[in-house]
Protein backbone atom coordinates (compact mmCIF):
# COMPACT_ATOMS: atom_id res chain seq x y z
CA UNK A 1 0.00 0.00 0.00
CA UNK A 2 1.20 3.51 -0.71
CA UNK A 3 2.18 6.01 1.88
CA UNK A 4 2.92 9.71 1.84
CA UNK A 5 3.57 12.03 4.75
CA UNK A 6 0.88 14.32 6.11
CA UNK A 7 2.77 17.49 5.05
CA UNK A 8 3.11 16.14 1.52
CA UNK A 9 -0.59 15.27 1.36
CA UNK A 10 -1.48 18.77 2.58
CA UNK A 11 0.85 20.26 -0.03
CA UNK A 12 -0.87 18.28 -2.80
CA UNK A 13 -4.25 19.56 -1.65
CA UNK A 14 -3.04 23.15 -1.51
CA UNK A 15 -1.43 22.95 -4.97
CA UNK A 16 -4.05 20.98 -6.87
CA UNK A 17 -7.28 21.36 -4.90
CA UNK A 18 -10.49 22.63 -6.50
CA UNK A 19 -12.66 24.95 -4.44
CA UNK A 20 -16.22 23.73 -4.05
CA UNK A 21 -17.28 27.19 -5.19
CA UNK A 22 -15.88 26.29 -8.60
CA UNK A 23 -18.61 23.66 -9.00
CA UNK A 24 -21.54 26.01 -8.42
CA UNK A 25 -23.70 27.29 -11.27
CA UNK A 26 -23.23 30.86 -10.06
CA UNK A 27 -19.44 30.65 -10.17
CA UNK A 28 -19.35 28.81 -13.49
CA UNK A 29 -21.98 31.02 -15.13
CA UNK A 30 -24.18 28.05 -16.06
CA UNK A 31 -27.81 28.40 -17.10
CA UNK A 32 -29.94 28.62 -13.96
CA UNK A 33 -33.40 27.34 -14.74
CA UNK A 34 -35.02 24.80 -12.43
CA UNK A 35 -33.64 25.28 -8.87
CA UNK A 36 -34.21 21.61 -8.02
CA UNK A 37 -32.20 20.47 -11.04
CA UNK A 38 -29.47 22.97 -10.26
CA UNK A 39 -29.18 21.72 -6.69
CA UNK A 40 -28.91 18.13 -7.86
CA UNK A 41 -26.24 18.79 -10.47
CA UNK A 42 -24.23 20.96 -8.09
CA UNK A 43 -24.29 18.09 -5.59
CA UNK A 44 -23.02 15.73 -8.29
CA UNK A 45 -20.12 18.07 -9.09
CA UNK A 46 -19.34 18.53 -5.40
CA UNK A 47 -19.22 14.74 -4.95
CA UNK A 48 -16.63 14.48 -7.71
CA UNK A 49 -14.50 17.07 -5.93
CA UNK A 50 -14.91 15.18 -2.64
CA UNK A 51 -13.43 12.08 -4.23
CA UNK A 52 -10.72 14.09 -5.92
CA UNK A 53 -9.61 15.76 -2.71
CA UNK A 54 -9.77 12.48 -0.81
CA UNK A 55 -7.28 10.92 -3.22
CA UNK A 56 -4.97 13.93 -3.06
CA UNK A 57 -4.95 13.84 0.72
CA UNK A 58 -4.86 10.08 1.29
CA UNK A 59 -3.56 7.57 -1.26
CA UNK A 60 -3.56 4.64 1.18
CA UNK A 61 -6.39 2.52 -0.14
CA UNK A 62 -7.37 1.17 3.27
CA UNK A 63 -8.30 4.75 4.17
CA UNK A 64 -9.39 6.12 0.79
CA UNK A 65 -11.77 3.33 -0.23
CA UNK A 66 -13.91 3.31 2.94
CA UNK A 67 -14.30 7.06 2.57
CA UNK A 68 -15.46 6.72 -1.05
CA UNK A 69 -17.83 3.89 -0.19
CA UNK A 70 -19.29 5.95 2.63
CA UNK A 71 -20.73 8.40 0.10
CA UNK A 72 -24.38 8.01 -0.88
CA UNK A 73 -24.59 4.99 -3.21
CA UNK A 74 -26.30 6.82 -6.07
CA UNK A 75 -23.51 9.41 -6.22
CA UNK A 76 -20.66 7.07 -5.36
CA UNK A 77 -19.51 6.69 -8.96
CA UNK A 78 -18.77 10.41 -9.15
CA UNK A 79 -16.57 10.14 -6.06
CA UNK A 80 -14.60 7.26 -7.61
CA UNK A 81 -14.28 9.29 -10.81
CA UNK A 82 -12.85 12.18 -8.83
CA UNK A 83 -10.48 9.87 -6.98
CA UNK A 84 -9.15 8.64 -10.32
CA UNK A 85 -8.35 12.19 -11.31
CA UNK A 86 -6.58 12.74 -8.00
CA UNK A 87 -4.53 9.55 -8.21
CA UNK A 88 -3.78 10.20 -11.88
CA UNK A 89 -2.54 13.69 -11.10
CA UNK A 90 -0.34 12.45 -8.27
CA UNK A 91 1.06 9.76 -10.60
CA UNK A 92 1.90 12.43 -13.16
CA UNK A 93 4.11 14.30 -10.69
CA UNK A 94 5.27 11.23 -8.75
CA UNK A 95 5.22 8.48 -11.43
CA UNK A 96 7.19 5.73 -9.72
CA UNK A 97 4.41 4.20 -7.59
CA UNK A 98 1.57 3.78 -10.15
CA UNK A 99 -1.24 4.50 -7.70
CA UNK A 100 -3.97 4.74 -10.31
CA UNK A 101 -3.09 1.44 -12.00
CA UNK A 102 -3.21 -0.35 -8.65
CA UNK A 103 -6.53 1.30 -7.85
CA UNK A 104 -8.00 0.25 -11.20
CA UNK A 105 -6.82 -3.33 -10.80
CA UNK A 106 -7.90 -3.51 -7.18
CA UNK A 107 -10.54 -1.75 -5.06
CA UNK A 108 -11.75 0.61 -7.78
CA UNK A 109 -12.28 -2.03 -10.47
CA UNK A 110 -16.08 -2.12 -10.17
CA UNK A 111 -16.05 1.55 -11.19
CA UNK A 112 -13.62 0.96 -14.06
CA UNK A 113 -15.64 3.02 -16.56
CA UNK A 114 -15.75 6.04 -14.25
CA UNK A 115 -12.06 5.68 -13.41
CA UNK A 116 -11.06 5.98 -17.06
CA UNK A 117 -13.26 9.06 -17.39
CA UNK A 118 -11.76 10.59 -14.25
CA UNK A 119 -8.15 10.24 -15.35
CA UNK A 120 -9.06 12.14 -18.51
CA UNK A 121 -9.63 15.24 -16.39
CA UNK A 122 -5.85 15.39 -15.85
CA UNK A 123 -5.46 16.32 -19.53
CA UNK A 124 -7.20 19.58 -18.69
CA UNK A 125 -4.79 20.28 -15.82
CA UNK A 126 -1.43 19.18 -17.23
CA UNK A 127 0.48 19.44 -20.52
CA UNK A 128 0.69 15.64 -20.79
CA UNK A 129 0.31 14.03 -24.21
CA UNK A 130 -3.14 12.47 -24.77
CA UNK A 131 -1.66 9.72 -26.96
CA UNK A 132 0.92 8.78 -24.31
CA UNK A 133 -1.77 8.76 -21.63
CA UNK A 134 -4.00 6.43 -23.65
CA UNK A 135 -1.20 3.89 -24.02
CA UNK A 136 -1.24 3.34 -20.25
CA UNK A 137 -4.79 1.97 -20.11
CA UNK A 138 -7.17 -0.66 -21.42
CA UNK A 139 -7.13 -0.59 -25.26
CA UNK A 140 -10.92 -0.20 -25.42
CA UNK A 141 -11.88 1.77 -22.32
CA UNK A 142 -8.97 4.19 -22.63
CA UNK A 143 -11.13 6.24 -25.00
CA UNK A 144 -13.24 7.18 -21.99
CA UNK A 145 -10.31 9.28 -20.81
CA UNK A 146 -10.80 11.48 -23.87
CA UNK A 147 -14.49 11.71 -22.92
CA UNK A 148 -13.35 12.91 -19.49
CA UNK A 149 -11.11 15.51 -21.10
CA UNK A 150 -14.06 16.78 -23.13
CA UNK A 151 -16.20 17.07 -20.02
CA UNK A 152 -13.48 18.98 -18.16
CA UNK A 153 -13.02 21.50 -20.96
CA UNK A 154 -16.76 22.02 -21.35
CA UNK A 155 -17.32 22.38 -17.60
CA UNK A 156 -14.45 24.77 -16.87
CA UNK A 157 -14.12 26.56 -20.23
CA UNK A 158 -17.60 26.39 -21.72
CA UNK A 159 -17.51 29.83 -23.43
CA UNK A 160 -14.55 28.62 -25.47
CA UNK A 161 -15.54 25.03 -26.19
CA UNK A 162 -19.35 25.24 -26.22
CA UNK A 163 -20.26 28.79 -27.19
CA UNK A 164 -17.30 29.31 -29.54
CA UNK A 165 -17.15 25.62 -30.54
CA UNK A 166 -13.35 25.51 -30.46
CA UNK A 167 -11.85 22.14 -31.40
CA UNK A 168 -9.17 20.67 -29.10
CA UNK A 169 -5.80 21.26 -30.75
CA UNK A 170 -4.18 18.37 -28.85
CA UNK A 171 -6.51 15.85 -30.48
CA UNK A 172 -7.16 14.69 -34.02
CA UNK A 173 -9.20 12.11 -35.87
CA UNK A 174 -11.64 9.96 -33.90
CA UNK A 175 -10.37 11.35 -30.59
CA UNK A 176 -12.19 14.58 -31.40
CA UNK A 177 -15.46 12.68 -31.69
CA UNK A 178 -14.97 11.11 -28.27
CA UNK A 179 -14.04 14.55 -26.93
CA UNK A 180 -17.43 15.75 -28.18
CA UNK A 181 -19.17 12.94 -26.31
CA UNK A 182 -17.61 14.30 -23.12
CA UNK A 183 -18.42 17.84 -24.19
CA UNK A 184 -22.05 16.76 -24.56
CA UNK A 185 -22.02 15.42 -21.01
CA UNK A 186 -20.77 18.77 -19.76
CA UNK A 187 -23.55 20.47 -21.69
CA UNK A 188 -26.07 18.76 -19.39
CA UNK A 189 -24.57 20.83 -16.56
CA UNK A 190 -23.72 24.02 -18.46
CA UNK A 191 -27.28 24.34 -19.73
CA UNK A 192 -28.85 23.18 -16.47
CA UNK A 193 -30.45 20.09 -18.09
CA UNK A 194 -32.89 22.44 -19.82
CA UNK A 195 -34.07 20.69 -22.98
CA UNK A 196 -34.74 23.87 -24.97
CA UNK A 197 -31.32 25.27 -24.09
CA UNK A 198 -29.58 22.00 -24.93
CA UNK A 199 -31.32 21.60 -28.26
CA UNK A 200 -30.56 25.16 -29.33
CA UNK A 201 -26.92 24.80 -28.32
CA UNK A 202 -26.38 21.55 -30.21
CA UNK A 203 -28.20 22.87 -33.28
CA UNK A 204 -25.70 25.72 -33.39
CA UNK A 205 -22.81 23.23 -33.82
CA UNK A 206 -21.76 21.98 -37.25
CA UNK A 207 -23.79 18.94 -38.22
CA UNK A 208 -20.80 16.56 -38.11
CA UNK A 209 -20.39 17.21 -34.36
CA UNK A 210 -24.01 16.88 -33.24
CA UNK A 211 -24.36 13.11 -32.99
CA UNK A 212 -21.50 12.77 -30.51
CA UNK A 213 -22.86 15.64 -28.45
CA UNK A 214 -26.23 13.87 -28.26
CA UNK A 215 -24.48 10.69 -27.16
CA UNK A 216 -22.96 12.62 -24.27
CA UNK A 217 -26.33 14.11 -23.40
CA UNK A 218 -27.83 10.61 -23.25
CA UNK A 219 -25.08 9.43 -20.94
CA UNK A 220 -25.45 12.41 -18.61
CA UNK A 221 -29.24 12.28 -18.56
CA UNK A 222 -29.13 8.60 -17.61
CA UNK A 223 -26.20 8.67 -15.18
CA UNK A 224 -26.56 12.06 -13.47
CA UNK A 225 -30.32 12.45 -14.00
CA UNK A 226 -32.23 15.42 -12.69
CA UNK A 227 -35.24 15.77 -14.99
CA UNK A 228 -38.82 14.52 -15.15
CA UNK A 229 -40.22 11.79 -17.45
CA UNK A 230 -41.80 14.32 -19.81
CA UNK A 231 -38.41 16.05 -20.15
CA UNK A 232 -36.82 12.76 -21.22
CA UNK A 233 -39.53 12.29 -23.83
CA UNK A 234 -38.95 15.82 -25.08
CA UNK A 235 -35.23 15.06 -25.23
CA UNK A 236 -35.95 12.16 -27.61
CA UNK A 237 -37.99 14.42 -29.87
CA UNK A 238 -35.31 17.12 -29.80
CA UNK A 239 -32.58 14.64 -30.75
CA UNK A 240 -34.48 13.71 -33.91
CA UNK A 241 -32.29 11.65 -36.22
CA UNK A 242 -29.69 11.46 -33.43
CA UNK A 243 -32.14 9.64 -31.16
CA UNK A 244 -30.10 6.44 -31.15
CA UNK A 245 -26.91 8.27 -30.22
CA UNK A 246 -28.88 9.48 -27.21
CA UNK A 247 -29.93 5.90 -26.44
CA UNK A 248 -26.38 4.61 -26.85
CA UNK A 249 -25.14 7.07 -24.25
CA UNK A 250 -27.83 5.92 -21.82
CA UNK A 251 -26.88 2.27 -22.39
CA UNK A 252 -23.28 3.09 -21.47
CA UNK A 253 -24.54 4.76 -18.29
CA UNK A 254 -26.55 1.64 -17.48
CA UNK A 255 -23.53 -0.60 -17.91
CA UNK A 256 -21.39 1.62 -15.67
CA UNK A 257 -24.00 1.70 -12.91
CA UNK A 258 -24.80 -2.00 -12.96
CA UNK A 259 -21.16 -3.04 -12.91
CA UNK A 260 -20.57 -0.76 -9.92
CA UNK A 261 -23.70 -1.98 -8.11
CA UNK A 262 -25.21 1.50 -7.83
CA UNK A 263 -28.38 1.41 -9.96
CA UNK A 264 -30.63 4.46 -9.91
CA UNK A 265 -34.31 4.97 -10.79
CA UNK A 266 -33.49 7.84 -13.14
CA UNK A 267 -31.11 5.60 -15.11
CA UNK A 268 -33.84 2.99 -15.48
CA UNK A 269 -36.31 5.62 -16.63
CA UNK A 270 -33.91 7.13 -19.17
CA UNK A 271 -33.16 3.75 -20.72
CA UNK A 272 -36.81 2.83 -21.01
CA UNK A 273 -37.66 6.22 -22.50
CA UNK A 274 -34.81 6.34 -25.02
CA UNK A 275 -34.85 2.72 -26.18
CA UNK A 276 -37.71 0.80 -24.58
CA UNK A 277 -35.19 -1.41 -22.76
CA UNK A 278 -34.67 -1.79 -19.05
CA UNK A 279 -31.38 -0.74 -17.53
CA UNK A 280 -30.30 -4.40 -17.28
CA UNK A 281 -31.33 -5.12 -20.87
CA UNK A 282 -29.44 -2.10 -22.17
CA UNK A 283 -26.33 -3.12 -20.23
CA UNK A 284 -26.59 -6.69 -21.54
CA UNK A 285 -26.93 -5.39 -25.07
CA UNK A 286 -23.83 -3.29 -24.55
CA UNK A 287 -21.95 -6.45 -23.53
CA UNK A 288 -23.30 -8.39 -26.51
CA UNK A 289 -21.95 -5.75 -28.84
CA UNK A 290 -18.46 -6.40 -27.46
CA UNK A 291 -18.46 -10.04 -28.61
CA UNK A 292 -15.85 -10.72 -31.30
CA UNK A 293 -15.08 -7.02 -31.46
CA UNK A 294 -11.92 -6.54 -33.55
CA UNK A 295 -9.18 -5.01 -31.46
CA UNK A 296 -7.54 -1.97 -32.89
CA UNK A 297 -7.71 1.77 -33.29
CA UNK A 298 -11.40 1.74 -34.21
CA UNK A 299 -12.72 -0.76 -31.63
CA UNK A 300 -14.46 1.86 -29.48
CA UNK A 301 -16.10 3.46 -32.52
CA UNK A 302 -17.29 0.04 -33.70
CA UNK A 303 -18.67 -0.78 -30.26
CA UNK A 304 -20.72 2.41 -30.26
CA UNK A 305 -21.91 1.78 -33.83
CA UNK A 306 -22.97 -1.79 -33.08
CA UNK A 307 -24.86 -0.67 -30.01
CA UNK A 308 -26.67 2.14 -31.82
CA UNK A 309 -27.66 -0.24 -34.61
CA UNK A 310 -29.06 -2.80 -32.18
CA UNK A 311 -30.89 -0.13 -30.20
CA UNK A 312 -32.44 1.33 -33.32
CA UNK A 313 -33.79 -2.12 -34.06
CA UNK A 314 -36.07 -1.66 -31.05
CA UNK A 315 -37.73 1.18 -33.03
CA UNK A 316 -39.57 2.65 -30.05
CA UNK A 317 -41.65 5.73 -30.85
CA UNK A 318 -42.19 8.64 -28.48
Amino acid sequence: MFFSSAPLRQLRRSLFGISLDETTFAKRGFYRGNPRVQERLEKVAATFVQGYHAALEEDRFDVLVPFLKGIDLERQGFAFEGAAMGLGLVDYFFPSQRRLAAFMEGPGNDHIYMLHVGVGWTLGRTPRSPSKLLKKFDPLLRWLAIDGYGFHQGFFAWPRFIDNQVLPTRLSGYARQVFDQGLGRSLWFVRGADITQINATIDAFPEFRRSDLWSGIGLAAAYAGGVEPNDLQELCRAAGENRWHLAQGAAFASKARLRAGNPAPHTELACQTFSGLSCAEAADLSDECLKDLPQGEHDYALWRLRLRTRLAGQDVSV
